[in-house]
C-alpha cells in the first residue's frame, strides 16, 4: 500500500511523471488509441522511496541482542528495549509483531510516563478498531486497556511531617503570639503561626527564626503577589491539609505562591486538583503552560495524557505543538519524567504519518535526537531526520544527517547519501557510494542492488535490478522498472508477465497501477477497470500517478469503455472468478456490484474472505466492519459481528453471537460461522461431531453455490480428520460439482490416505491448471511424488510466491540429509533475509546446533522468540542450546 512517504526523483526536471498532452486525452475521457497506444509515455516508475526505519544490516543478530537485554536488564529498561524491537519490526514491515511489541513496552512500562505514552500510542495504532471494544461489552467483556489513567493516583502522595525546627522553637524562651495576621492591602488573614510554619522551611525561619518577622503579629504580604483569597486557601490548608472547592484560578495562584515559598505539600495538592479539573482539549493547552512554567509533573503528565490520547488530531492544533517542541530539557522532563526518547518517537511517528515534510514532524524529529541515549537511539533519529530534510529539500542538512547515521553503524542511511549526491549532479560518485556498501557486506542485501541501480543505464542497470530480486523478491521496484521497459519496446506480453510476478504474492497498490497503465496502453480496458477497482478495495481514496489524479476519477473515465453488466452478469462473473481462484477479478467484480446492489452486507462480507486469503487483513477488516455496518436484518449483523470478534482473537465471544443469530434465525453463515470457530479453536477431538452437526444444518439452509462449496469443503475435512474417507471423498466430489476449485486438494489428501499416491498427484495437477493463484497447489502436490518431481514443484512454488516458507526448509533438509550442512543453512538463510518467519529460524537454529556453532543457534533461537516468545519447540531448543554457551 502507499506509504506516506513518497519519494522525489533524483532530478528535478523529473518530478513530474505525468506527460500532461496525453493525460489531457485521457481526462477528457478521450480514451482513443492515439492516446493508450502512448500510454507507456505516462507511464513512470518513481524511484524507490527511502524508508524511515530503522534497518540493520543482520536483523536477527540485532533481534537477538534486544532478546538477550531483555533476559538480564532491571525492569525499567525493557520498556525502552521494547520499543527499539518494535523499530526493527517496522523496518521489516511486519504489522503484527510491532504492535505486540508496542503491547510488551506497555505492560512492561515501570514509570506513569510510559503507561500514558505506549498507552496512547497502542491506541492510535489501533484507530477503527473501536467496534471491538464495543462488541466485547456487548458480550458482557469489558476492556479498559487503554483508557485514561488517574495520573495522580500514580503519583504518591506528599504526606505531612512534623518540622524538627518547629518543635525545637517552643523551647525558644522569647514570647511569640499564638497567631500571625497576614496583611494584603486592606485585609487582614489571621493564622495559625505554628500550621503555616510547617508548610515550608521559608515561613517556619520567617516565623520561628531570626527574622524580624518572628517578632511580629502583624506581617504585610502586599508585595508578595498575593490575593487575600489566595492566602485565605494557604491558611485552610495549614490548618485542614487538604484543597476543597477552590476554583481553577484561585489554585493556579496559590500554586506559584507554593513554589515561591517551597510549599512542597501545598503545591503537590494544588498539583493534584488542578490535574482533576482539566476537562477538554483547551483546558489542557492553557494548564500545560502554567504547568511548565510552574514545574507540576501531574498536571503536565495529565495535560500530556490529553494531547497524546486525542491523537492524530491533537497534532494538527497549532497550540499543541508549539507547547511540545519550544519545550526545554527541564520542562520535558516535568511533563513526560524519563520517557523524553520514547513521547518524541511517538510524536514523530504520528506526525510523519500525517505530513513528514512539515515544520511539527521536523521539530518532534530534533527532539528525537536531543533525548537520544545510545547509538541505536540515535540511528533512528538521525536518519528519519535525514528522510523528513530531504523530502523538505533541505540537502545540506539532510546530508549532515545520514552521514551521522551512516557513520554510527546504519549501513541503510548510505541511500540519503546517494540520492543527495546524484541530485547535486554526482552520479559515478552516488554510484561507488552504492559499490563500496556492496563490497563491504557480505552477504550484500537487495535493497543495496536496488538503489545502485539508479546510477546506472542499460545492462548494468538490469543486472542491478536482476540482483536486487534475486536477493530480496519482495522489492516492487525492480519488477515495476522491468515492466515498463518492456512496454517502451512494444514487448506488452513480457512487459504483464514482468509485473504479474509480484502481484502473484504481493499485492501492492504501485503494482497494480502499473498494470493498469499497461493494460490501457494496450487497450484492455476491462483488465484496466478490474486492476483499478482491485486498487479502490484496498484503498478507496487511493490517487494515482504520483498523486496527482484520484483513482476514483480514473475509474469513472474507464468504465465509459467496457460493456455493462447487468446484475445476474456480475453474480456468473464472481461466480467464475471465485471458482478460477482469480482472487483480484473476484475483488473487482464485487467492486463493481457493491456500486449499485442492494445487498451490500453480503457483498461486503465476500470482500472481507477475498481480502484475507490476498493477506490484507487490515483491508478485510474494514470490510467486515461495513458488511455489519450495512446487513439488512439483526441475524445478519450478528454473524457479521461474530466474524469480527473470531478474527481479533476473540472466539468465545464470535461463538456468542453465532448462536445469538441462530435463535433469531437458522441461516447457514450463523451454522457456518459456529462451525467453524469451534473447529479451529477446541481440542477436544470429541468437538468434531458437533463441527459435523453444524455444517450440515448449514448446508440445509439457503445459500449460493460458493458458500455451499466452502462448507462441503470444511466438512470433508473433518470427515478426513476422524478417518471417514468415503465421507470425505462425497463432500469433495459434491464441492467440485458446484466448481468449489479447491475441494481438488481435499480429494488428493484422501487418494494419499487411501495409499494412491498417483491419484494424489493426478488430483493436485487439476487444481494447478484451474487456478490462476496456485503457488500453494503447486507446494501441496510435492507431497504426493518423488524427490525430483518435489524440487522441481517447489522450486516453481518460489518461483510464483517466494514468500512460502515451506520450499526452502524442504530444500534444506534435503541437503542437509546429504551432509551440505554450509549449503543447507545458506539456503535457510537466503529466504531469512527477507522474511522474519519462526519456522525459517527454528530449523536454521537446529542446523547450527548440530554442527556444533552454538552461538549462532543461540542467536537464532533469541531472534526466534522475538517474533514469538512463547513457542514451545523453541523454548526447548534455546533453553538446551544456552546450557551449552560457554
Amino acid at each position: 500500500m502507499r506509504t506516506f512517504y513518497p519519494s522525489d526523483s533524483c532530478k528535478e526536471s523529473q518530478l513530474n511523471s505525468l506527460n500532461p498532452q496525453s493525460w489531457l486525452q485521457v481526462e477528457r475521457g478521450k480514451l482513443s488509441s492515439s492516446a493508450s497506444s502512448s500510454a507507456e509515455s505516462f507511464i513512470k516508475v518513481p524511484e524507490p522511496q527511502i524508508l524511515p526505519h530503522y534497518k540493520p544490516l543482520d536483523y536477527v543478530e540485532v533481534l537477538a541482542q534486544i532478546h538477550e537485554e531483555l533476559e538480564t536488564c532491571p525492569l525499567q529498561e525493557r520498556s525502552i528495549l521494547y520499543l527499539l524491537q518494535y523499530q526493527v519490526f517496522r523496518g521489516l514491515g511486519e504489522t503484527k509483531l510491532r504492535r505486540r511489541s508496542l503491547q510488551s513496552a506497555w505492560q512492561e512500562a515501570t514509570t506513569v510516563h510510559e503507561k500514558v505514552i505506549f498507552g496512547s500510542w497502542l491506541r492510535y495504532e489501533k484507530q477503527g478498531e473501536e467496534v471491538i471494544a464495543d462488541l466485547l461489552s456487548s458480550c458482557g467483556k469489558y476492556s479498559e486497556e487503554y483508557a485514561p489513567l488517574d495520573i495522580a493516583s500514580c503519583f504518591p502522595v506528599m504526606a505531612a511531617s512534623s518540622s524538627p525546627e518547629a518543635a525545637a522553637s517552643v523551647k525558644v524562651e522569647r514570647c511569640i503570639s499564638k497567631n500571625v495576621v497576614f496583611k494584603i492591602g486592606e485585609e487582614r488573614i489571621a493564622c495559625d503561626r505554628k500550621k503555616i510554619s510547617s508548610l515550608s522551611a521559608p515561613f517556619h525561619a520567617m516565623l520561628f527564626g531570626s527574622f524580624t518577622e518572628s517578632l511580629l503579629d502583624e506581617i504585610d504580604m502586599s508585595e508578595n503577589h498575593v490575593s487575600s483569597s489566595a492566602m485565605r486557601v494557604v491558611r485552610d490548608f495549614s490548618a485542614a491539609g487538604i484543597l476543597s472547592g477552590v476554583s481553577k484560578n484561585l489554585l493556579l495562584e496559590v500554586l506559584v505562591f507554593a513554589n515561591k515559598f517551597c510549599c512542597e505539600r501545598l503545591k503537590d495538592a494544588c498539583d493534584r486538583e488542578l490535574a482533576s479539573l482539566i476537562s477538554s482539549m483547551d483546558c489542557a493547552i492553557e494548564l500545560m503552560d502554567f504547568a511548565l512554567e510552574e514545574s507540576s509533573p501531574i498536571l503536565a503528565a495529565s495535560c500530556l495524557q490529553v494531547f497524546l490520547y486525542e491523537m492524530p488530531e491533537s497534532l494538527t492544533d497549532d497550540r499543541v505543538v508549539e507547547v511540545l517542541i519550544r519545550v526545554n530539557r527541564s520542562q520535558v522532563s516535568t511533563m513526560a519524567g524519563k520517557a523524553s526518547f520514547s513521547l518524541y518517537s511517538c510524536l514523530s511517528e504520528v506526525s510523519m504519518r500525517i505530513d513528514p515534510r512539515s515544520d511539527r514532524t521536523l521539530g518532534f524529529l530534533e527532539k528525537v535526537v536531543d533525548f537520544a541515549e545510545n547509538d541505536r537511539q540515535r540511528v533512528l533519529g538521525f536518519h528519519r531526520l535525514g528522510c523528513t530534510r530531504l523530502l523538505r529539500k533541505e540537502y545540506r542538512e539532510a546530508e549532515e544527517a545520514f552521514e551521522t547515521a551512516f557513520n554510527l553503524g546504519h549501513v541503510y542511511s548510505a541511500t540519503g547519501l546517494a540520492r543527495i549526491g546524484y541530485i547535486q549532479g554526482h552520479r559515478l560518485w552516488a554510484y561507488e557510494k552504492l559499490s563500496s556498501v556492496i563490497s563491504s557486506v557480505s552477504p550484500p542485501l537487495g535493497w543495496m542492488y536496488q538503489e545502485r541501480s539508479l546510477y546506472c543505464e542499460g545492462d548494468k542497470k538490469m543486472e542491478d535490478l536482476g540482483k536486487a530480486t534475486e536477493l530480496d523478491p519482495t522489492l516492487t521496484y525492480p519488477y515495476m522498472y522491468r515492466a515498463v521497459t518492456l512496454m517502451s519496446k512494444q514487448n506488452a506480453e513480457a512487459a504483464l508477465e514482468e509485473i504479474n510476478r509480484i502481484l502473484g504474492f504481493k499485492l501492492a497498490l504501485e503494482c497494480l497501477e502499473i498494470r493498469f497503465c499497461l493494460y490501457l496502453g494496450m487497450d484492455d480496458y476491462e483488465a484496466a477497470l478490474r486492476d483499478i477497482q482491485a486498487a479502490l478495495t484496498l484503498c478507496p481514496d487511493y490517487r494515482m500517478f504520483d498523486g496527482k489524479v484520484a483513482a476514483r476519477q480514473l475509474r469513472t473515465l474507464v468504465y465509459e469503455h467496457v460493456e455493462n453488466w447487468t446484475t445476474a452478469d456480475c453474480w456468473m462473473q464472481l461466480y467464475e472468478k471465485w471458482s478460477n481462484v482469480d482472487d483480484i477479478g473476484s475483488l473487482s467484480v464485487i467492486y463493481q456490484m457493491l456500486e449499485a446492489d442492494a445487498f451490500k452486507g453480503v457483498l461486503y462480507f465476500r470482500q472481507s474472505l477475498l481480502l484475507l486469503r490476498l493477506n490484507c487483513p487490515e483491508a478485510a477488516m474494514r470490510s467486515l466492519q461495513l458488511a455489519r455496518e450495512h446487513a439488512s436484518s439483526d441475524h445478519e449483523r450478528l454473524v457479521y459481528e461474530g466474524w469480527i470478534l473470531y478474527d481479533t482473537g476473540h472466539c468465545e465471544e464470535g461463538l456468542q453471537k453465532a448462536k445469538e443469530s441462530i435463535r433469531i434465525k437458522r441461516s447457514f453463515e450463523a451454522y457456518f460461522l459456529q462451525a467453524y470457530a469451534l473447529a479451529e479453536s477446541s481440542l477436544d477431538p470429541s468437538s468434531s461431531s458437533t463441527v459435523v452437526s453444524l455444517l450440515e444444518d448449514a448446508l440445509k439452509c439457503p445459500s449460493d453455490r460458493l458458500r455451499k462449496g466452502q462448507a462441503l469443503n470444511n466438512l470433508g475435512s473433518v470427515y478426513v480428520d476422524c478417518e471417514k474417507l468415503d465421507l470425505a471423498a462425497d463432500c469433495y466430489i459434491n464441492a467440485l460439482k458446484v466448481r468449489h476449485t479447491r475441494a481438488h486438494q481435499g480429494l488428493a489428501r484422501v487418494h494419499f490416505l487411501r495409499n494412491d499416491k498417483a491419484a494424489a498427484y493426478e488430483e493436485m495437477t487439476r487444481l494447478i491448471e484451474k487456478a490462476q493463484n496456485n503457488a500453494s497447489a503447486y507446494e501441496k502436490r510435492s507431497e504426493y511424488c518423488d524427490r525430483e518431481l518435489a524440487k522441481s514443484d517447489l522450486e516453481m512454488v518460489t518461483r510464483l510466491d517466494p514468500l512460502r516458507v515451506y520450499p526452502y526448509r524442504y530444500r534444506a533438509a534435503v541437503l542437509m540429509d546429504s551432509r551440505k550442512e554450509r549449503e543447507a543453512i545458506s539456503e535457510l538463510s537466503r529466504a531469512i533475509a527477507f522474511k522474519a518467519d519462526l519456522h525459517l529460524l527454528h530449523l536454521r537454529a537446529a542446523f547450527h546446533e548440530h554442527i556444533g556453532d552454538v552461538s549462532s543457534a543461540l542467536r537464532d533461537c533469541r531472534a526466534a522468540l522475538s517474533v514469538d516468545p512463547n513457542h514451545q519447540e523453541m523454548l526447548e531448543l534455546h533453553s538446551r542450546v544456552n546450557s551449552h554457551e560457554p
